[in-house]
């Protein structure tokens, strides 16, 4: 997604409102919105795995993850997510949490289908 250029002189309100537009105009109404974000649901891996399979059984359209910005989303974004979830309660750079991310999406769907990634 794209980020945001010159952002110097706005407040973190109109940073945040500014980024909420940029995320909703990228999304299908049959996209499902799940926020990474602070105030989230944490998992464990198992059940990280068990709320994707629910999540894709369901069929509906695509799953979209989204990274909050340096301030949060905007009220907008809060209202158009279907789940928000936490991956710590620790905060992290966006850089890392993109590759803690993905590996957890990696070991989720290793765990949904069965193979020898996840050790309990």
């Amino acid at each position: 997604m794209p980020q945001l250029k010159n952002v110097g002189s706005l407040s973190h309100e109109q940073i945040k409102t500014a980024e909420g537009k940029l995320i909703l105009k990228n999304l299908s109404p049959a996209d499902e919105l799940i926020l990474l974000d602070e105030r989230g649901k944490e998992f464990r891996s198992v059940e990280f795995a068990a709320f994707l399979e629910k999540k894709m059984a369901r069929g509906a359209g695509n799953l979209v993850f989204v990274i909050g910005g340096a301030y949060g989303f905007s009220q907008e974004v809060y209202d158009r997510a279907a789940s928000l979830i936490s991956l710590s309660r620790m905060t992290f750079s966006h850089q890392m949490v993109r590759t803690i991310f993905v590996e957890q999406l990696y070991r989720a769907c290793t765990i949904i289908k069965g193979e020898a990634y996840h050790h309990e």
